[in-house]
């Protein structure tokens, strides 16, 4: 199972309670699809480089978060009911590097 990162910016009115379950429960639908979680940041409220517009106006700070997870290639299809969220600015799920760069070129 390949290694992938879960970013989520969620708007600021949102409260870490709020936060909290909704990365456990994106947490719980990677145990049940036989994966494992294995790390969880918090970068907390921060600042974005440029507004994000939203039906319900525009968003210049944002909280944000991360998750580490190893779960099956099809996991992202699951993940699409997040777009429907409406405490969500942004989300993204990348396949992770991990921390092992390799060279490419003659030395």
């Amino acid at each position: 199972m390949p290694l992938y990162d879960f970013v989520v910016m969620v708007k600021p009115a949102v409260d870490r309670r709020n936060l909290v379950d909704f990365m456990t429960r994106v947490g719980q639908r990677v145990y049940a699809r036989s994966g494992v979680v294995t790390n969880i940041k918090s970068f907390g409220r921060v600042n974005l480089a440029y507004d994000i517009k939203k039906r319900d106006g525009r968003f210049s700070e944002a909280h944000m978060m991360q998750m580490t997870f190893m779960v099956n290639p099809q996991f992202h299809q699951e993940l699409s009911y997040l777009n429907k969220d409406e405490r969500l600015l942004r989300w993204m799920m990348t396949r992770s590097r991990g921390n092992a760069w390799t060279k490419i070129g003659k030395d």
